[in-house]
């Protein structure tokens, strides 16, 4: 499959982050829910591996803060994680709610025919497997679709040169906390088709450079009206925020 095309472009201006923000338990399939019943079309979500290799949606590298499980992620098999309950924590309107995977949330964009960013979240260790295997699974649930493929993003050089090697004709976008010297190289030497930033380091000189390697440019996570509006004001290609109620997409 040849590399992306720098001109392509899978995604709206507006992205619900971890499918519905703070409104409903994030990176579930209730969230996706929620978010397009507020009319937005893209979604941000965070994938990783059980230890048996399935690629499902979860942030953080234990399972605490976000479901009733204890420890690392990593080191349990789906057919554990599919128990969790992972909606308690947000809300006894939510209780049951399961992890989801990849293959689930993937068969609710494509029947919706909504767009995805899936944000690579390895856990350390991982990183060039989880690109490697979420990316070639990702190309096989779009493949034959028609709709535009996901966008794969990572804080990991590592893991988006794995998702390179798993599926390089998806598109791919270097995630920034910080500016760090060298940071274009990098994204060259990956060969990304956007750059993601935390939004308090976006500007007009970030977003010419990105425009002088024909590379797109994102936020996140964008939640207050002034914040958005000097964003807009700058030509930025994408959104990702929590308020979802506050924001109406395009």
């Amino acid at each position: 499959m040849p590399e992306p095309s720098p001109t392509a472009w899978p995604l709206p201006r507006w992205i619900a982050h971890r499918g519905a923000g703070r409104l409903a338990p994030e990176n579930t399939l209730a969230a996706f829910r929620l978010g397009a019943r507020h009319g937005y079309r893209a979604f941000e979500c965070d994938v990783k591996l059980s230890a048996d290799g399935v690629p499902f949606l979860l942030h953080d590298t234990t399972l605490e803060r976000t479901s009733n499980g204890l420890g690392r992620a990593g080191d349990l098999r789906w057919s554990q994680l599919a128990l969790l309950d992972a909606g308690s924590w947000h809300g006894r309107r939510h209780a049951g709610e399961p992890l989801a995977t990849l293959a689930g949330v993937a068969a609710f964009i494509l029947r919706n025919r909504l767009a995805l960013n899936i944000e690579l979240k390895p856990v350390p260790g991982q990183e060039r497997l989880t690109g490697e295997v979420v990316a070639a699974e990702a190309a096989r649930l779009w493949a034959g679709s028609g709709l535009p493929p996901p966008l794969l993003s990572s804080f990991s050089p590592v893991a988006l040169d794995g998702a390179r090697q798993g599926a390089p004709g998806l598109p791919r976008a270097l995630l920034l906390d910080a500016l760090h010297e060298g940071w274009p190289e990098l994204a060259r030497g990956l060969g990304v088709q956007a750059v993601i930033t935390d939004h308090r380091l976006m500007d007009a000189g970030v977003l010419a450079t990105l425009r002088a390697q024909r590379w797109r440019g994102l936020c996140y996570t964008v939640n207050e009206t002034e914040d958005v509006q000097r964003l807009l004001a700058l030509g930025i290609d994408g959104l990702i925020t929590d308020a979802i109620d506050r924001h109406a997409p395009d």
